[in-house]
């Protein structure tokens, strides 16, 4: 009887634990009906977006009240959840902030500077950014003029790029605080892509790094390096992004790869991870346009994850997955991304 009661009590603790430390953060681009749907949700689709989110009450803040928690490691309410934007398009300003305004959600919109001081016809100028911001939305940084950051230059050395890239974060992110007065160290990748050196050089600056990858966000989460779940094109189904609204965070330990930016092919990681609400035996990883990956659990909390086939070049992911015990339907979610680069002669 007693040990009975004390697994329900277990159970009831861990349930909540996890529930309350999860978050997701949503990311989109273009809220448009002409732009390329790959990037693009209609505006009828983003507020059935939102719509879901209000009638099934969850818990939407700024970023940086719910980054601050994280890394705090306060208690977050169920179903908390942060909305985010990539460069700065105009649709952002014509569709979807009078939409998000109507629900009375905040949100962010990650900018690139260089762009706007060009004056690129296709992304807001810092007129429209300000009155944004003087309504609630959170301006940050994306780099200068949206390049791929983890790439060197023909003949670069490691500290040039290094140089380069750290101007590019640090002036980008001092126009932002000229323009609009906000100074939250938050980089969005540009292309969701990062490597080692890349998540060094954010971490040293102070920087939280975020990706484009999918997956629940918690206080164990690595802050160079932090997941969005995609809510665009093939991804702004209502009926497939319902379970990742409601998708945990795995309290990971420890992550170990050779980097995400890779010429190991087929590449591979090792996870080690708090066992808790969800059975081993229902963890589960897969390879986009390959399948099931190959598992090895090297002890009861630490698996090595393969793919079993060579991939294609270019951007590819892992997804893990396990369902939770507590709360079925609900699903913890990993992603790691990966960027195969061609072997070397």
């Amino acid at each position: 009887m007693y040990k009975k009661l004390f697994h329900l009590v277990l159970f009831i603790l861990i349930s909540v634990s996890v529930r309350a430390q999860a978050a997701v953060i949503l990311q989109y681009h273009h809220v448009s009906e002409t732009l390329p749907a790959v990037t693009s949700v209609s505006a009828n689709t983003f507020t059935e977006h939102l719509s879901y989110l209000k009638e099934h009450n969850f818990n939407v803040i700024p970023l940086n009240e719910l980054i601050s928690a994280l890394q705090q490691g306060e208690t977050l309410p169920d179903k908390t959840l942060a909305i985010t934007f990539d460069d700065g398009y105009n649709n952002n300003y014509e569709q979807a902030a009078p939409i998000l305004e109507k629900f009375g959600y905040p949100y962010t919109i990650f900018v690139n500077p260089k762009l706007i001081d060009e004056g690129m016809s296709y992304v807001m100028g810092w007129d429209k950014l300000k009155e944004l911001s003087k309504k609630g939305a959170l301006i940050a940084n994306h780099s200068g003029q949206h390049d791929y950051l983890h790439l060197k230059l023909e003949n670069e050395t490691d500290a040039q790029w290094q140089s380069r890239i750290k101007q590019d974060i640090l002036n980008s992110q001092k126009r932002i605080k000229e323009e609009i007065g906000h100074d939250y160290k938050y980089l969005a990748y540009p292309y969701g892509e990062f490597n080692n050196e890349l998540q060094a050089l954010v971490k040293e600056l102070g920087f939280v790094g975020i990706g484009q990858h999918s997956g629940a966000v918690n206080k164990d989460s690595n802050f160079s390096r932090l997941p969005r779940f995609p809510a665009s094109g093939f991804y702004s189904k209502l009926e497939t992004l319902i379970t990742k609204l409601n998708s945990r965070a795995f309290n990971i330990t420890n992550l170990t790869y050779q980097d995400s930016v890779t010429q190991q092919n087929p590449p591979s990681l090792t996870m080690e991870f708090k066992m808790g609400d969800f059975h081993k035996s229902q963890f589960a990883c897969y390879v986009s346009s390959v399948g099931q990956a190959d598992l090895k659990w090297i002890t009861k909390n630490t698996v090595e994850i393969t793919s079993p086939k060579v991939l294609n070049k270019g951007r590819s992911r892992f997804n893990c997955t396990a369902p939770s015990i507590s709360s079925p339907g609900n699903y913890f979610w990993f992603s790691q991304p990966w960027v195969i680069e061609a072997s070397k002669p």
